[in-house]
């Protein structure tokens, strides 16, 4: 079974450049509600979810991390600051990212992900 991710992203444009940049490396499941990522999580088990947190709340990102406290939790912004960084890493994030900068994001997945996986074993 591939390898997969989970987008949560409102903006069309985003989204299409995060799995873009994503799909080389995972199967993308882009949902736009909360309520559709969880399904998506407990359907596909993915090795990490993507959450703007332009749209979305820091509880979002702690009740995720609660319910699958395994599961890495990147979460991006079009201008994120240390101070957002900090509370989304106390929320339960994994790492926060600029939402434009598909690399920074790629990367944040690869190595949580490989990260999550060695904890599980």
């Amino acid at each position: 079974m591939a390898q997969s991710v989970v987008v949560l992203e409102k903006n069309p444009g985003v989204a299409r450049s995060l799995a873009g940049g994503l799909r080389s490396h995972f199967s993308v499941h882009v949902t736009r509600s909360p309520e559709e990522l969880r399904d998506d999580v407990v359907r596909t088990h993915p090795e990490a979810v993507i959450l703007n947190l332009e749209h979305w709340m820091l509880a979002d990102v702690e009740s995720l991390h609660r319910d699958f406290p395994e599961l890495p939790i990147v979460c991006t912004h079009r201008i994120p600051d240390e101070e957002m960084w900090m509370a989304a890493l106390s929320a339960g994030a994994s790492d926060v990212c600029p939402a434009d900068d598909v690399g920074n994001v790629l990367t944040s997945v690869l190595r949580n992900a490989a990260l999550s996986r060695s904890a599980a074993a």
